[in-house]
């Protein structure tokens, strides 16, 4: 077993946050009447993607009825929709779909995960989750040895990418940089941190993020990351 298996392991066995606990298998119980035939994951969910990615997609929960029902990070929801087709238009993805965990979707040098492993209520974490959630972060990253970009999607994962950055030991800048669509953050021995709107219906449907504004972030991670 490699050690990505190993924590995928301890993600998915993980219950150090009762709240989460007990939302995500309440919502796994009673289900959305959309899904009542069926059986919904209602566990952590661990990354998912290339072992070896130069590029790490960073989100901020899964979703109740997304990822939490499917058992794969930004599956079955528009959220995951609306990013997979831009990992496919820009190279990342095999498919522009990610329907359930084996639809035969693969990623090419790009890693997905997220700041916090269980759905949330109202997808919305507290900070205490996210700081217990955080060590997976860390030892994720350090795991995933190539990676030369990290693609953060929304304030709490820009956050989150900081913090992890911090745990491992990279000084970072007074004040904290701040997030913004199409921010760059390069500091001395990480990887590159790139700032995205998340790709929430929030964001989409009020064209707040555009297709084209995804994909030339994710494009430009690429370059970053030196994939060709």
């Amino acid at each position: 077993m490699s050690h990505l298996e190993e924590l995928e392991r301890e993600i998915v066995g993980c219950r150090r946050c009762p709240r989460l606990v007990a939302w995500r298998e309440q919502v796994a119980r009673e289900k959305r009447a959309a899904f009542a035939g069926e059986t919904y994951w209602g566990r952590p969910i661990p990354g998912f993607g290339d072992p070896a990615a130069r590029v790490m997609i960073f989100g901020l929960a899964p979703a109740a009825h997304g990822a939490n029902r499917t058992g794969r990070v930004f599956t079955g929801d528009r959220s995951g929709d609306f990013l997979f087709a831009a990992l496919h238009r820009t190279g990342f993805a095999n498919q522009p779909t990610s329907v359930h965990a084996g639809d035969g979707l693969r990623l090419r040098d790009a890693w997905i995960t997220a700041a916090v492993r269980c759905a949330p209520p109202a997808n919305k974490p507290t900070p205490g989750e996210r700081d217990t959630c955080l060590p997976y972060a860390v030892r994720e990253l350090a795991l995933l040895r190539r990676v030369r970009a990290v693609v953060c999607l929304g304030a709490f994962a820009w956050d989150a990418a900081l913090r992890s950055l911090t745990a491992r030991g990279t000084p970072v800048l007074r004040p904290r940089p701040r997030f913004g669509h199409g921010t760059e953050l390069d500091l001395p021995g990480a990887p590159v941190l790139l700032g995205c709107f998340h790709p929430s219906q929030q964001n989409t449907f009020t064209g707040r993020l555009t297709p084209a504004m995804l994909d030339a972030v994710l494009l430009r991670a690429r370059a970053v990351a030196g994939v060709r």
